[in-house]
């Protein structure tokens, strides 16, 4: 609080003293034998507002580290006790705060303990879910010869999707907590995306996609299975939203500043009005209403949040019925490339 905003608070009190002063005036006036206290009723009346404004300013500099306590100056206002009180009223005040600031630790204790308790269950049950998954995936391989090809390859579509899913959830569960879970190797960027090509086989055969990709290679520092899952979201996407008989090329271009490793298709693009948006949580866009397959709206911005956790650049370009292209790019490590 400022000095000017503390004197407007007690405009009651000074008003009162003018009030007063006039009274006393008027008193003066009235008494025909104190015509002649003029000049003494004068200095008097300075001498007055002289004292008021030194009462208010040392009271002013008295409660000035309570007012500060008070300050937004952070985010911490509800985590601190407030222990500035030196007056009756000021105590009174404090122990309201400090009670609404116990108030608001307990509540964050059980919010912490609930999600706690949430994540830990959502990480049981993404394991459980996976033994059953994986049965279902040799069950539905041993009969591959007794069900006709069509509603083979339509289950085995479905149950790779759902594994997806499920792949999707894991992730988006560990986001939070990523410092605790990866490892900064070097890697050569096709053994890290070829995988996950082999995985998407079905999808491209019976789309009767064509794929490209590049010769060149190029090797950086990140974390193999983060990036692993950023390219399945990308690729997924990519397959999801191109043509039967498109296509699809991945680039590898090693640059001064890095590597970009570039996704593209000959899908049916991105709005310009949805391109801006398409990495925020829950975003879904105009393509993703219109799908056969609805889109969660969180691959994109899973892949967007854990590529920044990377210091890894994920970026879109994208112009309708021609195709959209999704960059990664790997900035170059300095100490890495000195000469040893």
């Amino acid at each position: 609080m400022t000095f000017i905003n503390y004197l407007k608070d007690r405009l009651l009190i000074l008003l009162g003293w003018a009030v007063l002063s006039l009274l006393l005036i008027g008193m003066v006036w009235l008494t025909p034998d104190l015509h002649g206290f003029w000049d003494n009723l004068s200095y008097l009346l300075i001498l007055q507002l002289f004292l008021v404004f030194l009462f208010f300013t040392v009271d002013y500099y008295r409660r000035k580290k309570w007012y500060q306590s008070f300050d937004p100056v952070d985010d911490t206002q509800l985590q601190q006790f407030i222990e500035a009180a030196t007056s009756n009223e000021e105590r009174v005040v404090q122990e309201y705060v400090n009670q609404q600031v116990r108030q608001h630790h307990l509540l964050t204790e059980q919010l912490l303990s609930s999600q706690k308790d949430q994540k830990d269950y959502l990480d049981s049950w993404i394991h459980e879910i996976k033994v059953p998954l994986a049965a279902v995936d040799l069950i539905l391989n041993s009969i591959e010869f007794d069900i006709p090809d069509d509603k083979f390859f339509l289950l085995q579509n479905e149950l790779q999707q759902i594994d997806e899913y499920v792949e999707q959830i894991l992730y988006y569960s560990r986001s939070d907590e990523f410092v605790n879970d990866y490892l900064i190797q070097e890697y050569s960027l096709k053994k890290i995306i070829q995988p996950i090509i082999r995985s998407q086989a079905n999808y491209f055969i019976q789309k009767n996609l064509q794929l490209t990709l590049a010769e060149e290679d190029a090797n950086v520092l990140t974390d193999a299975k983060w990036i692993e899952f950023i390219f399945r979201q990308l690729l997924s996407n990519a397959i999801k939203y191109t043509p039967d008989h498109g296509k699809i090329t991945i680039e590898i271009t090693t640059k001064s500043g890095g590597v970009e490793l570039r996704l593209k298709d000959s899908g049916i693009g991105i709005p310009p009005e949805d391109l801006g948006r398409i990495f925020d949580k829950g975003f879904t866009g105009e393509n993703g209403r219109k799908a056969q397959q609805h889109s969660t709206g969180l691959g994109l911005y899973l892949a967007k949040t854990l590529a920044e956790k990377l210091g890894v650049g994920l970026t879109a370009q994208s112009t309708m019925d021609v195709g959209t292209t999704m960059t990664l790019f790997f900035p170059r490590l300095d100490y890495y490339h000195e000469e040893r």
